[in-house]
């Protein structure tokens, strides 16, 4: 691991965010809000993280940083004065973004181009742009016949070519497989600590919590449904840091704690978690995802209770994958959540040791309880003489608390626990739900 060289301390402010709000869909207050007031200040030498789940509107901010799109309430700030030039943006995409048709070094020189930029000088500064980032010798490949991680470099390339103040990356390592992720990421934050890059801050999106702590100053926590930070934290460790130092270990298992906080811990008087209900969403995990992750944590090393930041590493998991699953199995209770732990309950134990049929039968069980709209499409089926009810019926009532694309997710997961579980049938065709196959 290289050896980093200290930066200076962050000082001047380069950017402000303030009481940014956004909505997507209907104008005039009525779409789907996925920005909630949201305020930030980027500084010079620092590294920031916006950290949060899919559908927290964390892409949407950095595209309104990047003058993309224009949020409906609020400021989006560049510091000037004091002699200073306006800062100036770049970006680096998750999907590389590149033109297949065109070479490396025409890739690199596009935004030079657009910036009218001498063809010499051009050249010149797309070379040193490609060499930097350790792509020397492709200058005249195409990016066919590149593999994703020089893609990904070239990506970079063609962004810190311009000379940019702030650079923005929207889960630029998402895409790469976890070995060429680790390299690319290591050399990013070499360049940056090295000041070999001509760039003042770095804000970058993820929703991998030991990628936030590897590489940030500070992280921004965002929560869901509407974005809004809910947590500030700054990272003190020292460059290059050691996922196995426990300091680190320890801060993201304070991380995860905080991301999972927001679940409920214990049951109401009627036996759902508090705020479940028939318009509650629903995450799109299926059934089989469920089982892995009970027999997962019900097997050795883990006996029955895991750390989340140990699951996720073991299974490779990012936490739009591994959170939605622990937060199913809590609504169900076959588990709890402790902090930054998922402990099974003596039902998981159970149906991880049974057998098909008796796992269905507990999952039922289990349905029937603790998720309010199996309960009331149930219920419904039951009380009509034919057994019969269109699916429009409930995907309106859930509309009614939600936006359409929400309602679909929410009503085909239902559909599929359901199904599975021989609670009630549903026909695609006649997009209906009855009891024909139901128990």
């Amino acid at each position: 691991m290289a050896t980093v060289l200290n930066r200076p301390a962050a000082t001047l402010p380069l950017v402000t965010v303030e009481h940014v709000s956004h909505r997507y869909g209907k104008a005039g207050g009525g779409g789907l809000l996925v920005l909630d007031d949201v305020e930030l200040t980027l500084n010079e030498n620092e590294v920031v993280g916006l950290l949060g789940r899919s559908g927290s509107g964390k892409s949407t901010l950095l595209r309104s940083i990047a003058g993309l799109m224009a949020p409906d309430e609020g400021a989006i700030r560049f510091v000037t004065g004091e002699g200073r030039a306006t800062p100036t943006v770049s970006m680096v995409f998750q999907t590389f973004a590149l033109f297949p048709w065109l070479t490396v070094l025409e890739n690199v020189e596009l935004g030079l181009e657009a910036l009218r930029v001498p063809q010499d000088e051009r050249r010149t500064r797309a070379l040193a742009a490609i060499d930097l980032i350790g792509l020397d010798g492709f200058e005249n490949a195409y990016p066919k016949e590149l593999s994703g991680g020089m893609r990904q470099r070239v990506g970079l390339a063609r962004a810190i070519v311009v000379n940019p103040s702030l650079l923005l990356m929207d889960e630029p390592f998402s895409a790469l497989d976890v070995l060429t992720a680790e390299t690319l990421r290591t050399d990013l934050l070499d360049l940056w600590a090295e000041g070999r890059m001509p760039i003042k801050s770095i804000l970058i999106v993820t929703h991998n919590i030991e990628e936030a702590v590897l590489m940030c100053d500070r992280i921004l926590v965002f929560s869901s449904n509407p974005g809004r930070v809910a947590a500030e934290i700054r990272v003190d460790l020292p460059q290059p840091r050691d996922r196995l130092d426990p300091a680190f270990r320890a801060l993201v298992d304070d991380i995860y704690a905080r991301m999972t906080a927001r679940a409920p811990a214990g049951p109401s008087r009627d036996g759902a978690l508090p705020g479940a209900s028939i318009q509650t969403m629903l995450p799109r995990v299926s059934t089989n995802a469920l089982a892995g992750l009970i027999e997962e944590v019900d097997a050795s090393p883990f006996d029955g209770r895991a750390a989340m930041a140990d699951l996720a590493d073991q299974l490779q998991l990012e936490i739009d994958e591994l959170f939605p699953m622990a937060e199913t199995l809590q609504l169900m209770r076959f588990a709890e959540l402790h902090g930054a732990d998922i402990q099974l309950t003596p039902a998981a134990r159970r149906y991880a040791q049974a057998d098909v049929d008796t796992r269905k039968a507990m999952f039922a069980q289990a349905l029937l309880a603790h998720v309010p709209l199996a309960q009331h499409i149930r219920r419904v089926l039951d009380e009509r003489a034919g057994h019969v009810a269109p699916a429009r019926r409930f995907r309106d009532e859930l509309e009614d608390h939600m936006s359409p694309e929400y309602a679909d997710e929410t009503l085909r997961t239902v559909t599929h626990w359901g199904r599975y579980a021989e609670v009630f049938a549903y026909d695609e065709a006649d997009d209906r739900f009855s009891l024909e196959d139901a128990v």
